[in-house]
């Protein structure tokens, strides 16, 4: 979408009225610019630090040259350029349509005739890249458009000219993590060829036709790794050609693939005229709607950017939430809080009532109360509720408080009406949860505007795909942290040389994550090996993988996945004569699993973020819970009960009499404050990410989950 222009920017470049920003990178500024003719121009505007170095101008005046040799209906054609200007520019014709990217995440995937036509047609656009001597290097969803008259590769950026030094170091990653070829993933740009083009558009197709990418999404080097080492996520593809073609792009091989010439061949679906007959009519209208929107464009006039007026405030709402992140400045001292300075007992044995002056705020709870992890979420209700409680009991407390929990069912829509509703109520303080990764994805954008405090304990992905995530906290270490006390767990004993690792894609991201994290933690920070493996979702007999991880000499196992293939792996591991440490992710935990592996459960362990009920530093929690709810805490509770405290702690500290404080100063607060909690001490790194690994150690016993104790935290 055009974005209007900065201050900083020109209003011509090279005879383009330059009319708004269409985006920016780390080569240059892309603009729409209207020639004196009034045809529109994307101008790629070349950043100064680039446009100084004497050897880049040279190469990038030759890849311009190439790039204007480029000839398909299918490629934006480049039309004119400025390679020895002050600032080097390169116009393209402007293509008033989405992006791919755009197009599938608002309308859903593509049917598999659209998917077919599309490859054939960006095919059609490789091939004539190929033939002019260049390599793309960048193709992926967000670098192909869709016009009226069909689709468009675009951004000859990163491309390169076959036989010429690329415009990056030789062993720099070119290009997008997820959407590039295995051996630019191992050998960089030295690895740069028309092969590679080939497997980015496998890629794409298979994000046009899934909504998602191929080898998932998270860390860039787990990324990279999938992409070199683990097959392409092509669930839900029935079309027997169409996942045909998907098996041939996206071969290991550069050598097994066919050359984008040849697909036109291979692909026997073609493209009636415009878009009607191939596309679903929902896109239709998208692609209408945005060349539409796209060219309600200003008078030629309307750009200055020599003189620019004073900017008009902003909107009332946004200039508070400046003020008070400036706020936050001022109270963003450091803050040391133990559990007792908020939660001690009361001596006087005075009800607790509040005053008739006092006023009552409130903790918020989101959570799923009733979906697919109710229970945990049920657990963390019940830990809040402790919490408030407690701190209600105080005869000396300077506010009373109450607790709303709203139930989200784990799913994204909910989560995200929840939010706004607690972000729009000003007496509510701060909010612990979501329980799961979706929810909390979905809802960190409207906390984040309004600045109100969130807390979650159980939501434990490493990454969220979110712009800002000032006022969240992940108050327990991240799945992959755990690889930490796993390894130690596992591999620092001498009876354990070699590491099996089996990764079940149907685990998700934080079990593919931490898999790998603790193939590479082990091989890199011990002397033991490691033997992975990784199985596509869906995977039921795991037999032949795990007799392949024990025929390599594998003396300790851990499967990363879901609770139902951590079953089949146990149960595939006990008809072999393996004795040794086994072990699986703490999501695994649970009676499902108890139930499907059977006699196989006995002496599996797991490492999880959860303290015990019967650890002794929960033993007044555990009691207080059994009082109230008639028995004793699940999973999370105590972890809940914490997160309540951490606010509380820093609500204290900054409150006056009915007057809470404001919400950027208690987030400062709280991403300064340390907190001695009863399931473990807290901080927050500058990410606001818990800081460390602390972690516990459960195992199979005598056919029931037993808390065997904490484990220790890792120095490095």
């Amino acid at each position: 979408m055009r974005e209007e222009l900065r201050s900083t920017d020109p209003s011509w470049i090279g005879g383009h009225r330059l009319l708004g920003r269409l985006g920016a990178g780390g080569m240059g500024v892309v603009y729409l610019g209207r020639t004196a003719e009034g045809t529109l121009a994307a101008v790629k505007v070349i950043l100064p630090e680039h446009a100084g170095d004497a050897d880049f101008r040279v190469r990038f005046r030759r890849e311009a040259e190439a790039a204007q040799r480029v000839d398909s209906p299918w490629a934006v054609r480049v039309t004119a350029s400025g390679t020895e200007d002050e600032r080097p520019w390169l116009a393209t014709e402007f293509v008033p349509g989405p992006a791919l990217s755009e197009t599938v995440a608002r309308c859903g995937p593509l049917p598999a005739r659209s998917v077919r036509v599309l490859g054939r047609l960006l095919a059609r656009a490789l091939a004539s890249v190929h033939a002019a001597g260049l390599v793309h290097r960048d193709v992926k969803p967000g670098n192909v458009l869709l016009a009226a008259d069909g689709p468009r590769l675009i951004d000859f950026g990163v491309a390169r000219v076959t036989d010429a030094t690329a415009l990056t170091a030789a062993d720099m990653v070119v290009g997008t993590p997820g959407f590039l070829a295995p051996e630019q993933a191992t050998d960089g740009a030295a690895a740069v060829g028309p092969a590679g083009d080939v497997f980015s558009l496998g890629c794409l197709l298979a994000y046009a036709a899934t909504g998602r990418p191929p080898f998932g999404s998270g860390a860039v080097d787990a990324l990279l790794y999938r992409t070199v080492h683990g097959a392409p996520d092509l669930d839900g593809i029935d079309d027997p050609e169409l996942r045909g073609l998907l098996d041939a792009l996206l071969a290991k091989d550069p050598a097994a693939r066919p050359t984008a010439a040849g697909l036109d061949e291979r692909i026997t679906e073609d493209a009636p005229d415009g878009t009607i007959g191939w596309l679903p009519e929902t896109v239709v209208r998208l692609i209408a709607d945005r060349a539409a929107a796209t060219l309600a464009l200003p008078g030629i006039d309307a750009t200055v950017a020599e003189s620019p007026a004073p900017r008009a405030p902003a909107p009332a709402r946004r200039r508070l939430l400046l003020l008070a992140g400036a706020g936050a400045v001022a109270v963003a001292g450091g803050g040391a809080f133990a559990v007792r300075e908020w939660l001690r007992d009361d001596d006087t044995g005075g009800s607790g009532a509040a005053g008739a002056d006092t006023r009552t705020w409130t903790i918020g709870v989101q959570a799923d109360l009733s979906g697919p992890r109710a229970a945990d979420g049920r657990a963390q209700e019940r830990g809040v509720r402790l919490a408030v409680d407690r701190f209600n009991s105080r005869t000396d407390k300077p506010f009373a408080l109450r607790v709303e929990a709203l139930d989200d069912r784990g799913e994204a829509a909910d989560a995200a009406r929840i939010a706004d509703r607690f972000a729009r109520d000003r007496d509510v303080l701060a909010v612990v949860g979501p329980t799961d990764d979706p929810a909390t994805t979905a809802v960190l954008e409207t906390y984040d505007e309004a600045m109100l405090p969130i807390l979650t304990v159980s939501s434990l992905q490493a990454t969220f795909a979110v712009r800002s995530r000032r006022s969240f906290f992940q108050a327990a270490p991240a799945d992959v942290a755990l690889a930490y006390p796993i390894r130690n767990r596992l591999v620092l004993r001498p009876d354990v040389q070699r590491l099996g690792v089996l990764v079940d894609r149907a685990g998700g991201q934080s079990a593919y994550l931490t898999g790998y994290f603790l193939n590479r933690l082990v091989v890199d920070s011990t002397d033991g090996t490691t033997y992975p493996r990784v199985v596509p979702a869906g995977t039921r007999d795991l037999a032949p993988v795990v007799a392949d991880l024990l025929a390599h000499r594998s003396d300790a196992f851990f499967h990363a996945g879901d609770r139902a293939g951590a079953a089949r792996a146990a149960r595939t591991l006990a008809a072999t004569p393996y004795e040794g440490p086994r072990m699986a992710m703490h999501t695994a935990m649970g009676a499902r699993f108890l139930k499907d592996a059977g006699d196989a459960a006995e002496g599996w362990e797991f490492v999880s973020p959860c303290v015990g009920a019967t650890a002794p530093a929960v033993k007044e929690f555990a009691a207080a819970h059994r009082k109230k709810y008639g028995g004793a805490p699940a999973r999370w509770a105590a972890e809940a009960y914490d997160a309540a405290g951490l606010v509380l702690a820093a609500v204290t500290a900054l409150a006056r009499k009915n007057r809470p404080p404001a919400r950027a100063a208690l987030v400062a607060k709280i991403a300064a404050s340390s907190y001695h909690g009863i399931s473990r001490d807290y901080a927050f790194d500058e990410n606001q990410r818990f800081k460390g690994q602390a972690a516990h150690l459960y195992g199979v016993r005598e056919g029931a989950f037993r808390y065997l104790g904490p484990l220790a935290t890792s120095k490095n």
